[in-house]
């Protein structure tokens, strides 16, 4: 069953990048936000994916479910800042105004080339709510 009003972050759990992601998160959560972290292989967060738009299912990418809405690539991990320590959290504007089609091509670039550059942990290790 979906929870409309939790925000969840899904992830790769066989990702090196995804992994440090969740646990940098865990670690810098602003006090008074939560979110939840999935793998994007769970059949709960399969089960999430079909409820989003018609273009966002069947991605390679990291999702954010935030206020009932979808956020992909860039706009999902740009998000994520929003749950941080206000030093972080001013990185929102300042990486937002950049046009999204440079930031969607910086993310694949990243994304493609993130199981070379970060090895695959040996097993999921952030926290899965």
């Amino acid at each position: 069953m979906i929870d409309k009003n939790t925000d969840i972050l899904l992830l790769d759990g066989e990702c090196g990048l995804c992994n440090r992601l969740a646990i940098f998160m865990n670690k810098n959560l602003d006090s008074g936000k939560k979110i939840k972290f999935q793998s994007i292989d769970s059949n709960h967060s399969q089960e999430l994916i079909q409820t989003f738009p018609k273009g966002y299912q069947n991605q390679d990418t990291l999702y954010l479910y935030r206020y009932q809405k979808s956020y992909i690539r860039s706009s999902g991990a740009i998000r994520c800042l929003l749950y941080l320590k206000w030093y972080w959290k001013i990185w929102f504007p300042i990486l937002w105004i950049v046009p999204l089609p440079l930031r969607d091509f910086v993310y694949k670039v990243i994304a493609k080339n993130r199981h070379r550059i970060f090895s695959k942990p040996e097993e999921c290790s952030f926290r899965i709510d």
